[in-house]
């Protein structure tokens, strides 16, 4: 099958692809898991008369509302992806995934500086409030992690072009990123809360 016949495939499809609701069950699954955490946060905080504990610094709000925003702004490239695909734009696609793809590695590498200066301040093992601190902040900046390889894999196959299995990709991923963006905005007030 050639790119044309791939890209007309696709448009006449009615419904997401397999690999879209495939992509859904992943994200349902994280996202419980994500619920659960935030549970925690939230079961252990009103357990504790002092939040976050006596010593530890109240959260910076400005830069990490900054970066979430950040991250948030690249699902509209992402979005934009999907849609050239659909039309068949390949230049368009690998445009919009690379923009998004460097933005998304900006914010991870800002992320995850942000939350090593914190380790020096108090560890995951120093309180109930380090444990859960660093697992939301972790699971989170790891789910990013792998939302770049996935579109690092992506732009390495439509090198050599559309398939109808690289546009079923493209949609996945394109979803993926919208999920985890809206996980991160979660994660991000939730960390946040105490300093609102």
């Amino acid at each position: 099958m050639n790119a044309v016949d791939a890209v007309a495939i696709a448009r006449a499809r009615r419904g997401p692809s397999n690999a879209w609701f495939g992509m859904a069950m992943f994200v349902a699954a994280e996202a419980t898991l994500f619920a659960m955490m935030i549970g925690s946060y939230f079961y252990i905080r009103f357990k504790n008369v002092q939040w976050p504990p006596h010593g530890i610094p109240e959260p910076k709000v400005l830069a990490p509302l900054i970066l979430v925003a950040v991250l948030v702004g690249t699902s509209v490239p992402v979005q934009l992806a999907a849609l050239a695909g659909r039309a068949g734009r390949l230049g368009a696609v690998r445009g919009f995934l690379l923009v998004a793809f460097v933005v998304q590695a900006a914010y991870l590498g800002l992320a995850v500086h942000s939350y090593a200066s914190d380790l020096k301040h108090f560890g995951p093992s120093d309180h109930a409030y380090g444990s859960i601190y660093y697992m939301l902040l972790g699971a989170d900046h790891a789910h990013v992690g792998i939302g770049l390889l996935l579109s690092a894999w992506l732009l390495a196959k439509l090198v050599r072009g559309f398939t109808l299995y690289r546009l079923n990709a493209l949609q996945a991923i394109a979803f993926y990123w919208h999920a985890v963006n809206v996980l991160t905005v979660v994660v991000t007030f939730t960390v946040l809360s105490p300093a609102l």
